[in-house]
């Protein structure tokens, strides 16, 4: 007889009739349904949608590649999001560097490590915060992002 693992009340079938929760079916082997030996299962969404961020473009596509992750429209918008994050950073430094070379002289030395400081804390951020289930949009890009996922 299998118990409830909720509210301990004996169970017949798949579901508690007293609190309505799932109930595997006791030990394995003992008819419950369970992963076959050596399938992979996957990571956890807050992990995969975190991990998009650590490599931007590398990680990024291929969170987009893999099996089990390009069908979740969380995965895939945090997937798109660091892209598209990681080339407006390369843009940014491509024109910063540019116009520092042209113009800005010595003030525009002073702006590249700000600029990377503010980069990496942006970066930090996105990555705690998809750990932790959240979702944030950042400006111009989440927009795009949240329509190509």
């Amino acid at each position: 007889m299998a118990f409830c693992p909720s509210c301990g009340a004996s169970v017949e079938g798949r579901f508690c009739a007293k609190c309505g929760s799932a109930v595997g079916g006791g030990a394995p082997g003992a008819g419950a349904p369970g992963p076959a030996p050596g399938a992979a299962t996957g990571m956890a969404e807050n992990v995969a949608s975190a991990l998009c961020y650590v490599l931007g473009l590398v990680t990024g596509i291929l969170f987009l590649v893999l099996a089990p992750y390009n069908q979740n429209k969380t995965i895939r918008f945090h997937a798109f999001q660091a892209i598209f994050m990681h080339v407006a950073l390369i843009a940014t430094y491509i024109v910063l560097g540019f116009l520092v070379r042209m113009m800005l002289g010595f003030l525009g030395v002073m702006i590249f490590p700000l600029i990377g400081l503010g980069a990496f804390v942006l970066w930090l951020y996105l990555i705690i915060s998809a750990y932790q289930g959240k979702m944030v949009v950042l400006p111009l890009i989440g927009e795009f992002a949240k329509q190509q996922a």
